[in-house]
C-alpha cells in the first residue's frame, strides 16, 4: 500500500494529468471541438478560459503546454505586475533562442490586469514568442482589450454538474498514489450526493470537502451526517461584483416584467443565498414597480416601499419575508411601461429641442412689471372650467409640435386612465378644430 504525499491539498493532488483524465467541459473538448483538435495535434493558439472557479481553466493551460512539448509560466494577475511579465518574456525568449522550444504564460485573473498591462503581451503574441492562455471568472468582453481580445480565442468552461463532480469524488477515493485510496475509505451515496450538490460546480471545492470529510469519517465510512457538516455553511456562486450578479438581478426583473412569480421567488432567493445586500434587492424591486408595473397598478410602488421599510426595521432573516412579499405582488400585478416609455420620449425632447421658453400665458405674474410684460395672460384656470378640464389649451412651448408621450395600456387601472383621456382629448380636438375653422 502506497500512503499518497499530504503536504498539497487533495484538489492539487488530483489535477488531472492527461486529457483523459479531464471531466466533463464537452463543448469545448468534445470530438470535433476546436480546443481539443489543438490539444490533440500539439498546436496551440493564443486563447482565453472563460468560466467560474473550480472548472478546470489551470489545468487545461498545464495539459495545452504539456501536449505541445512546450514551456510553461504561471503567473497571478492578483500578485504579478508588469515586471514579472517583462521576466517571463525574457525567459521565452531564450527558450526559443536556445532550445527551440515555445512557450506557454498562463495568466490566472486576467481581469485583474489593467488594460495598459494587458497591452504589454500584444507585441510577442504577434511575433510568436508567446502562446498566451489567460484564466477569468469575468466576461472577457467588458474586462479583457479588444486587442487582446481578437488575437486569443475565447472559451467558455461552464460548471460541473452533480454527477460529474461524483466521478471526480469517486476516483479520489479510489486513487492510492494521489488520492485517499491508500486510507480505504468508503462513502455513503447519500454523503457523496450531498458533496456534491454542496460544491455548486466548483471541483476543487468538492476535493476540499472531500478531504475534510475523510477526516471524520467513522470506521473507515463518510455518512450521510459527516458530509452535511462539512457542506454546512457553503453558499451558492454569486459575486457580487461581477457578471453573475448582474445576470441574477436581470433574471430576477424579467422573471417580475413577465409575470411568473415563482421565478421572480426563485431568483429573489437565490441572491438573499449568494450574499446580496437585501437593501439592494429593495432599491431594486422600486425601480421595478416603477418601471414595469407603473400606472397599471400604483399600489406596487407603494407595497414595494413599505416592504423596504419593514426589512431596514426587522433586518434579515424576518424582513426578507416583506421584501418577498413585494416580489409576488409585483409579479402578480398587471404591467405597463407606459410611463417608462413616456419619460424616455420626454427626455429625449428636452435634449432635441433645447431651452425653449415657458410661453408667456403660463407664467406666473407676481410683480406689475411681469403683468406688464404679457405673463399669465390668456391663462385659462382649469378649476373654473367645465369638468376641470380647458379644452384646446396648450402647455407645451409654442416652438414644440404637439406631443402624445403617454400612451396607456390597456391593462390594469391604465385601461381606466386611457379611457379618461380619450374622452378629454376628444374635447379637446373638437375645441381646436371649432377654433380653426
Amino acid at each position: 500500500m502506497v500512503a499518497p504525499k499530504l503536504n498539497r491539498p487533495l484538489a492539487d493532488r488530483m489535477r488531472p494529468r492527461s486529457l483523459a483524465e479531464f471531466v466533463g467541459q464537452v463543448q469545448v473538448l468534445g470530438s470535433g471541438k476546436p480546443l481539443r483538435a489543438a490539444l490533440e495535434s500539439g498546436q496551440p493558439h493564443s486563447l482565453i478560459l472563460w468560466g467560474p472557479p473550480g472548472t478546470g481553466k489551470t489545468t487545461l493551460a498545464r495539459l495545452i503546454a504539456q501536449n505541445a512539448d512546450a514551456e510553461f509560466i504561471a503567473l497571478s494577475a492578483v500578485m504579478a505586475g508588469v515586471k514579472d511579465v517583462r521576466a517571463a518574456i525574457e525567459q521565452a525568449q531564450q527558450h526559443r533562442a536556445m532550445k527551440g522550444r515555445r512557450t506557454v504564460l498562463f495568466l490566472d485573473e486576467v481581469h485583474r490586469f489593467s488594460k495598459s498591462q494587458q497591452d504589454t503581451f500584444l507585441p510577442y503574441l504577434e511575433d510568436g514568442t508567446l502562446i498566451f492562455i489567460g484564466a477569468t471568472t469575468e466576461n472577457p468582453s467588458f474586462e479583457l482589450v479588444s486587442a487582446l481580445l481578437s488575437r486569443a480565442r475565447v472559451y467558455v468552461l461552464r460548471a460541473l454538474p452533480p454527477a460529474e463532480l461524483e466521478i471526480l469524488l469517486q476516483r479520489a477515493l479510489v486513487d492510492r498514489e494521489r488520492g485517499l485510496g491508500a486510507f480505504e475509505l468508503t462513502i455513503d451515496p447519500a454523503a457523496l450526493s450531498v458533496l456534491a450538490t454542496a460544491a455548486d460546480g466548483d471541483a476543487r471545492r468538492a476535493l476540499n470537502m472531500l478531504e475534510i470529510a475523510a477526516d471524520l469519517a467513522i470506521d473507515g465510512k463518510i455518512g450521510e451526517q459527516q458530509a452535511r457538516e462539512v457542506a454546512s455553511g457553503t453558499r451558492r456562486r454569486f459575486d457580487k461584483g461581477g457578471e453573475q450578479f448582474y445576470d441574477q438581478i436581470s433574471a430576477l426583473h424579467k422573471a417580475v416584467r413577465g409575470t411568473d412569480p415563482d421565478a421572480a421567488l426563485y431568483w429573489f432567493c437565490r441572491m438573499l443565498d449568494g450574499g446580496c445586500d437585501p437593501g439592494y434587492l429593495a432599491r431594486r424591486l422600486v425601480r421595478m414597480a416603477s418601471e414595469d408595473v407603473g400606472l397599471a397598478d400604483p399600489r406596487a410602488l407603494q407595497i414595494t416601499l413599505e416592504a423596504g421599510a419593514a426589512h431596514d426595521r426587522l433586518g434579515s432573516p424576518e424582513g426578507d419575508l416583506a421584501l418577498a412579499n413585494a416580489v409576488v405582488y409585483l409579479a402578480c400585478a398587471p404591467k405597463s411601461n407606459a410611463v417608462y416609455v413616456a419619460f424616455k420620449e420626454a427626455a429625449a425632447d428636452v435634449t432635441t429641442f433645447g431651452t425653449l421658453d415657458v410661453p408667456l400665458k403660463l407664467r406666473n405674474a407676481p410683480t406689475r412689471l411681469m403683468k406688464q410684460q404679457g405673463y399669465g395672460q390668456g391663462y385659462r384656470y382649469a378649476h373654473d372650467e367645465p369638468g376641470g378640464y380647458v379644452a384646446g389649451e396648450r402647455y407645451l412651448p409654442d416652438e414644440m409640435p404637439d406631443r402624445r408621450y403617454y400612451r396607456p395600456v390597456d391593462r390594469g387601472l391604465e385601461i381606466r386612465i386611457g379611457e379618461a383621456l380619450a374622452r378629454l382629448r376628444s374635447r379637446y380636438n373638437k375645441d381646436r378644430s371649432s377654433g380653426e375653422t
